[in-house]
């Protein structure tokens, strides 16, 4: 086949580690304008990224010249290092090890766009850790609690 097509929708989650709540709101909107172009660099686009100051949800239709988990990890790498310019957050940030990648059917999207754009009050009655793990459960994905989250040493 002379080309490649592919239509993959991913719905991406991960968090700052240990869940701490750094992502400031007067810079928020900022970090998800870097990361969409980010992720765009790299060809894939972005239907919609947003989350709360312990984490980010970001929802791309993936390009197939790269792998979810490289795209997740240059995400990462690209942001921190944005926010540890700009000395955004007092002391050192990172994000958490590993992610959760979720993927949809094109009937779905605007779904999970809202879903998306609507993180800040979704989180007024919920944790990022309850619903990460409603995630794993709807998915139906096998997981150990002691191993969903890093916690501090």
């Amino acid at each position: 086949m002379a080309n490649t097509y592919c239509q993959l929708y991913v719905h991406v989650i991960f968090a700052v580690k240990y869940r701490g709540g750094f992502i400031g709101e007067s810079w928020q909107q900022e970090l998800y304008r870097y990361m969409t172009g980010s992720a765009e660099a790299h060809g894939h686009k972005v239907y919609a990224i947003g989350g709360a100051k312990d984490h980010v949800h970001i929802l791309v239709s993936m390009s197939p010249t790269q792998s979810v988990s490289d795209m997740v990890r240059d995400l990462k790498r690209a942001s921190a290092m944005w926010i540890k310019e700009r000395h955004l957050v007092d002391g050192s940030f990172a994000w958490q090890e590993g992610y959760g990648a979720f993927t949809y059917g094109k009937s779905q999207i605007s779904n999970v766009i809202v879903y998306i754009q609507n993180q800040k009050q979704y989180h007024i009655g919920k944790t990022m850790q309850e619903e990460y793990k409603e995630f794993l459960s709807i998915f139906g994905i096998e997981f150990d609690e002691r191993y969903v989250f890093s916690e501090p040493n």
